[in-house]
């Protein structure tokens, strides 16, 4: 007699062959735990921001410059010489003329650096240290300028040949000049100070975490 031929058990086809280099799943339930591509960088690239920088420093060198020191030449107060024929001396030897010179140029690049930076900060909120040397740079630049414009645009800085021309005992107004090289400061200083107050006040606020992470802890 002939033993009854008998088929092989059938083979379950629910469980797929395992392969220990597969890769990790992707999508469906599993798709929190799977890989991810590493997300783009937010905001403007370096190429732009250095862009910025190089458009706000012409901008405040020249505009800002130009600007400041127009209103320095008009606004500060004129110091008044006089000669009597041999020397030049101060009609008011105790007058704050001279002084009032140097404040006003302080004042005014105090106000020039709080404007061109409550103006960067509104057109780039984000900021970033390009943007920030911009400032520094610019502000100094346009101070440089504001200061050499206002000495042009006011009374010629040849002395003897401007008292020979008013004759003896006639006063005549002073070169305008800076004496106070430490004025120059005023500008960038103020422009950093007040971007970096806005910034801490008003600007973008990264994000605090992600809800998972704060389960996990």
């Amino acid at each position: 007699m002939t033993a009854p031929f008998s088929s092989p058990p059938p083979q379950p086809h629910h469980q797929p062959p395992t392969d220990p280099w597969a890769p990790p799943p992707t999508g469906g339930h599993g798709e929190g735990h799977g890989w991810h591509e590493p997300e783009e960088p937010s905001g403007p690239g370096l190429g732009r921001e250095l862009l910025e920088a190089a458009v706000v420093t012409v901008v405040m060198t020249l505009v800002g410059g130009v600007l400041l020191g127009v209103l320095w030449w008009w606004l500060a107060p004129h110091v008044p010489l006089v000669s009597d024929g041999s020397a030049v001396y101060f009609k008011d030897t105790e007058g704050e003329q001279a002084v009032g010179v140097d404040g006003t140029f302080t004042l005014l690049a105090l106000g020039m650096g709080a404007v061109s930076a409550l103006v960067v900060f509104l057109l780039r909120r984000r900021g970033g240290v390009p943007l920030v040397a911009a400032l520094a740079v610019g502000g100094l630049l346009g101070a440089v300028v504001a200061w050499r414009l206002g000495v042009w645009l006011g009374p010629g800085t040849d002395v003897v040949a401007r008292a020979k021309e008013a004759g003896r005992g006639v006063t005549f107004s002073a070169p305008l000049k800076l004496a106070a090289k430490g004025a120059l400061l005023a500008w960038p200083l103020a422009g950093l100070l007040v971007h970096l107050v806005l910034t801490g006040l008003f600007g973008p606020r990264d994000p605090e975490g992600f809800e998972g992470d704060e389960g996990a802890k």
